[in-house]
């Protein structure tokens, strides 16, 4: 044997080469699978999902429980969970693409599937958004006047101007990323607290979980579906996982401590609210149309603290929300007119100061929540929904973008039930629409 290839077999590693895998990828793999990352290791990766869990829990989430939760008691509970499920996929689809996609999600469908589609998902989004801005800003001031007193308009200014400043930090996706964060946790601890002061009967809340659909409920179903299986928000995961610089060998952590519990939390939240409203309502048959009407009834239960505790919850919602809803519309709207797909970029924050300016202008022209526009944002809603979704799964499935990473067969199962589940949404709201 020549002296050449006894150095060949002596500097290749066992079960590498010739053929084989190489000797870089097996001491990558061997480096990545002996690597553990620290508890708070675990914590930094913590981000994405829970903006998109803020964006989908707002007012309007909270006031569609409320209704569920007084009017049929807790029956409709099952409908919060099987729309978290899909939730989570299409969202955890969104991270992928968010980690394997060398530019945004935007870019990426124009280049593969041509810029028309790419531009006409940026202004579906941006448009959704627009609407959405004038409910957020609404509740965020009305929840703080539940709180501390004065008039909603009042509060609604402030929290339009507090929004705005946090646009203005250089880094604003890390910065919006945190206060968010923060945000959803505070409202877990308010609702939580204000289910336990509730006192609702458990066992018969669990029997919630079995799907039933009563006489005359259809509708709130359809809107809770529609409330809970946000599909902007799981869109715009995408782009938070991308300027968080994600990579595929964080995936499954990613997975493990922010995609299901960024996407569980709001579900979780959503289903106490209805345990709530049963409780202190459903008893009575007596329907509550506002979240204040809620609120208030938790003064003779738990004094002062209990009111304060649901308004916090409910503030948490509409000022979080908020925040999502401009820093998403402003940078989907930027990505495609072609201007940047960052929520630094200078476009993104015109933009998102422009949603935030509709919001309060609206809000104050009214001084009260504009209902008409509240349903058109609804109606926006389930008619782009299944658009961004055909495009979510469509992009997840390409090989080429995708490699290993591209959707398995029961990940492309549950992303066409929850397509249909929008498309269904979408038509049954026409033609409610068309018939009143």
């Amino acid at each position: 044997m020549s002296e050449r290839t006894k150095t060949r077999h002596t500097t290749t590693t066992p079960g590498t080469g010739y053929g084989r895998v190489s000797t870089e990828s097996m001491r990558a793999i061997v480096e990545s699978s002996g690597r553990r990352r620290s508890f708070w290791q675990q914590l930094a990766l913590i981000g994405p999902a829970f903006v998109a869990g803020a964006w989908q829990f707002g007012p309007g989430n909270l006031t569609t429980a409320v209704q569920a939760g007084s009017g049929y008691q807790y029956t409709l509970i099952w409908v919060v969970v099987v729309s978290t499920v899909l939730m989570i996929f299409l969202t955890d689809m969104s991270v992928r693409l968010g980690i394997k996609s060398p530019v945004s999600l935007i870019s990426s469908i124009k280049d593969q599937l041509g810029t028309p589609v790419g531009v006409l998902a940026g202004i579906g989004v941006f448009l959704i958004t627009l609407m959405f801005s004038v409910g957020n800003a609404v509740g965020a001031g009305l929840g703080l006047s539940m709180m501390l007193g004065g008039a909603p308009i009042m509060w609604t200014v402030i929290c339009t101007v507090g929004v705005a400043a946090l646009l203005l930090f250089r880094n604003v996706y890390r910065v919006i990323e945190k206060v968010l964060v923060v945000a959803v946790a505070a409202m877990s601890v308010a609702f939580i607290l204000s289910a336990f002061i509730a006192n609702p009967d458990w066992v018969e809340a669990a029997s919630g979980l079995i799907p039933t659909a009563p006489d005359g409920a259809w509708l709130l179903i359809v809107a809770l579906v529609g409330t809970n299986f946000s599909v902007n928000a799981a869109f715009y995961t995408s782009y938070g996982t991308k300027e968080r610089g994600r990579t595929e060998e964080q995936y499954r952590d990613v997975t493990i401590v922010d995609t299901i519990p960024g996407i569980v939390a709001p579900g979780i939240m959503t289903s106490l609210v209805i345990v709530v409203a049963a409780a202190v309502l459903g008893s009575t048959g007596e329907a509550a149309a506002t979240i204040v009407a809620l609120g208030g009834i938790f003064e003779p239960l738990a004094g002062p603290i209990g009111s304060t505790l649901f308004a916090l919850g409910f503030f948490g919602a509409a000022f979080s929300s908020m925040i999502a809803n401009a820093t998403a519309g402003g940078t989907m709207l930027s990505d495609g007119l072609g201007r940047g797909a960052s929520s630094g970029s200078r476009t993104a924050k015109i933009v998102s100061a422009a949603i935030l300016a509709f919001g309060v202008t609206v809000a104050l022209v009214f001084q009260q929540a504009p209902v008409q526009l509240i349903v058109i944002a609804q109606a926006l809603t389930v008619l782009v929904a299944p658009l961004l979704a055909v495009l979510i799964i469509v992009m997840a499935n390409r090989r080429s973008l995708m490699g290993e990473m591209r959707n398995r067969w029961w990940q492309n199962v549950l992303g066409v039930v929850g397509l249909v589940s929008v498309v269904a949404l979408s038509v049954r709201l026409v033609l409610s629409l068309a018939g009143g």
